[in-house]
């Protein structure tokens, strides 16, 4: 099998495919470098992905420079190395960290008043999809290429200003909430299509709904605010004969019932820090969908050695890849604490230990481990 034949086997549950395939929703510096890579699709090219990532590209204009200049984000990174303040076609202002990733500062839209007298950018605009032609130029058929998109919920706090804000509306002006949801999920779904049309052969949804503790807004603003255009987007995707992927982090187990009911194929990455057993998900829904993760990026890929990383790559593999259905990944991306040599060694173990037919006996062994627990951490399925 190739790269796309495993992911794609995988993520669709249709068997065993040769071995557990590998993904990341973004991987930064200082990894990339200390691989030899500049980007992702070097990374991919490089066969320690088997599905790339690939982000919508965004204009973005520096703030504070003597001259007006402008730069266009692909991916997650905008310019290494230095500390910019820079604000998108949204008219979102951002911060931007050393390693070039982008943090909300500021949103335009401060009242419904504003609303009425604002324009979002444009989906169709030439620039949008360039990473994703040469993606698909480079990688189409070798490659699964999984095109990120949103739903109602992150960039309707970005808008605000906040997730405060955004919390405040679900209660004060409840229609100002959905009319940017709505204004969001238009923009967002015309530009999923279009990139379904040029290549794309997997959408995942970066929305996160919850932190460790458990979400992030009350079961029912979920129901109300974000479900419906969550459910919009999975079904564009599907009508387009494209799978979905929804990642979001945390403790979700309060509303995964209603993400496997509402249609998604796969939930990612099952972040065990916050009480997320990637068995459990697996015994509950691996018959309806496919699971990502989920090896702690917290603590053991930023702190641990890379015999603590084998033996939490040996544990997942334990619990969610025997059968298929299982894509290995970090329980969030590797991001700039991780060390390079631990994203090394999880790469490695994955080839080790993750051919199938599952040996048997590491999952015998493995299966009622808990590594995760050393650090304290105990798992709440409530």
């Amino acid at each position: 099998m190739n790269s796309y034949e495993r992911f794609m086997t995988a993520l669709l549950r249709q068997g065993e495919p040769d071995r557990v395939p590998l993904w990341e929703l973004t991987v930064n510096e200082p990894t990339l470098s200390a691989i030899g890579a500049k980007c992702l699709e070097d990374l991919a090219e490089m066969d320690y992905l088997d599905g790339i990532t690939i982000f919508e590209d965004m204009r973005m204009q520096l703030l504070g420079s003597a001259q007006p200049s402008e730069v266009v984000w692909r991916g997650h990174t905008i310019v290494e190395g230095t500390r910019l303040v820079i604000r998108d076609e949204w008219g979102i202002i951002w911060g931007v960290t050393e390693f070039g990733i982008p943090y909300p500062i500021e949103g335009p839209i401060r009242s419904r008043e504003d609303l009425k007298h604002y324009t979002p950018p444009d989906p169709d605009a030439p620039h949008r999809l360039r990473s994703l032609r040469e993606a698909v130029q480079r990688f189409k058929g070798r490659k699964a290429i999984v095109f990120l998109t949103h739903d109602g919920f992150e960039f309707p706090h970005y808008l605000r200003g906040g997730m405060e804000n955004l919390f405040l509306d679900y209660i004060d002006d409840p229609e100002l909430a959905h009319s940017l949801a709505e204004m969001v999920i238009d923009y967002k779904i015309r530009l999923m299509r279009r990139a379904i049309r040029e290549g794309a052969d997997v959408v995942v949804s970066g929305d996160d709904y919850a932190t460790a503790h458990g979400l992030l807004m009350s079961p029912n603003h979920f129901r109300e605010f974000i479900l419906p255009y969550l459910k919009r987007s999975i079904d564009a995707a599907h009508e387009m004969g494209v799978p979905f992927i929804k990642h979001t982090d945390g403790n979700i187990w309060a509303i995964l019932d209603i993400l496997v009911e509402v249609g998604i194929d796969a939930i990612d990455p099952v972040e065990p820090l916050a009480g997320m057993d990637i068995g459990e998900v697996k015994a509950r829904y691996g018959h309806r969908i496919a699971v990502i993760g989920n090896v702690d990026c917290s603590i053991v890929l930023t702190q641990g050695s890379p015999e603590e990383v084998e033996e939490a790559v040996k544990e997942t593999i334990a619990k969610a890849s025997p059968g298929g259905g299982h894509i290995l990944s970090s329980s969030n991306s590797i991001h700039p604490a991780v060390k390079p040599e631990n994203y090394l060694a999880m790469v490695a173990a994955a080839r080790k230990y993750g051919n199938y037919p599952i040996d048997p006996k590491l999952v015998a062994e493995y299966l009622p481990k808990s590594y995760i627990r050393q650090y304290g951490i105990g798992y709440n399925t409530k």
